[in-house]
């Protein structure tokens, strides 16, 4: 599965090629799953491979997977600092990148953050996650499918 689809403004080749690869739709699944060290593995092999635009949006994702395995771990302060650090490089993004809803990721952080600074723990905070951008959804085009019309049409 690739996330080379349309978007709301134009891409430079770097955020085509990133589109294109496969390891990017993996770490995005994983990071969704709350597998931290996967997703990490996965948004820093491409942040190693990416100079351009696109290398502080990778970065940002990846600091925030790896603040929210030092939580999980129990490493408070390293998963404040990460998380805050993680903030600061989306927070100079676009709020749409990678076919990804960056401004949500940013608002679920921040509370999350503020939890951490205040409350030192995330309990009833929701989790992050990576949200594609209606742009970024799949859909179906029964048309094409085979299946004939659906019978959910209106």
């Amino acid at each position: 599965m690739t996330l080379l689809q349309s978007q709301p403004h134009p891409l430079d080749p770097e955020e085509q090629g990133l589109l294109a690869d496969p390891r990017l739709a993996e770490a995005i699944a994983l990071f969704n799953a709350g597998d931290w060290y996967g997703c990490h593995d996965g948004f820093e092999a491409l942040w190693h491979e990416t100079a351009g635009a696109m290398r502080p949006v990778l970065q940002g994702i990846l600091q925030i997977a790896v603040a929210e395995l030092h939580h999980e771990r129990g490493n408070r302060r390293g998963a404040t600092i990460l998380m805050g650090e993680g903030l600061g490089r989306l927070g100079r993004a676009e709020d749409i990148a990678l076919g990804l809803d960056l401004d949500s990721l940013r608002q679920t952080t921040t509370v999350r953050l503020r939890a951490l600074q205040e409350h030192g723990s995330l309990d009833g905070c929701q989790s992050p996650r990576l949200v594609a951008t209606p742009a970024q959804q799949p859909s179906v085009d029964c048309s094409k499918s085979g299946a004939g019309p659906s019978p959910w049409s209106i």
